[in-house]
C-alpha cells in the first residue's frame, strides 16, 4: 500500500476542484446570485414598462371614446366649436407638447465566474503540493526509504526475511 499514502493528496485535489466549481464556477453559487440579481432588475423593469403600457392604453381609450377628452385635445390644437369663441392672450407661455415616457433600454451584464481550467489547475496544484508535502514529511522522518538499498534483520549472521505465512 505504498500509493495509499498519497490518497489524501488526490482527495484534497478533488475537494478543491469541487469547492471551486460549486462556489465560483460557471454554474456555481456566485454566478447564480448574479443571475438572480439580473432577474430582479428585469422584473422591476418589466413592471415599469407594463405600467407605462397601461397608462397609454387608458389614454388611447379616452382619446378614442370620451368626447370631453377629444374636445380638450382639439382646443390645444386651436380648434373650436361653431358657437365658441377663442381668445388668445399674448405673453403667456405656450404649453409644452406632451411627451410620452416609453421606458429605457436595459442591457444585461455578462456573468462573472471562475473558468473551468482555473478550477482544474488549482485542484491539480493543491493535490501536487499536498503530495509533495507528504513526500517531504516521509523523507524527513525516515518513515519511508526511497533509496534502492535494502536492509535485512540478522540473527547471529543469518539474514531473516519477512515471508508471509501460508
Amino acid at each position: 500500500m505504498k500509493t495509499a499514502k498519497y490518497l489524501p493528496a488526490l482527495l484534497a485535489g478533488t475537494l478543491a476542484y469541487a469547492l471551486l466549481s460549486i462556489f465560483w464556477g460557471q454554474s456555481g453559487i456566485w454566478a447564480l446570485r448574479q443571475l438572480e440579481e439580473q432577474k430582479r432588475v428585469i422584473s422591476v423593469h418589466t413592471q415599469e414598462i407594463q405600467k407605462i403600457n397601461d397608462e397609454l392604453n387608458l389614454e388611447k381609450t379616452a382619446i378614442r371614446d370620451d368626447a370631453d377628452v377629444i374636445a380638450a385635445y382639439a382646443r390645444k390644437l386651436d380648434y373650436v366649436f361653431d358657437d365658441e369663441k377663442l381668445v388668445k392672450i399674448k405673453g403667456l407661455a405656450v404649453s409644452e407638447p406632451l411627451m410620452y415616457d416609453t421606458g429605457s433600454v436595459l442591457k444585461s451584464a455578462p456573468v462573472a465566474y471562475v473558468s473551468e481550467w482555473f478550477c482544474k489547475g488549482a485542484a491539480l496544484a493543491v493535490g501536487l503540493l499536498l503530495a509533495f508535502a507528504i513526500f517531504l514529511f516521509d523523507m524527513s522522518y525516515g518513515i519511508r526509504s526511497y533509496s534502492k538499498r535494502k536492509t535485512f534483520e540478522t540473527i547471529e549472521g543469518i539474514p531473516v526475511y519477512d515471508v508471509a505465512q501460508v
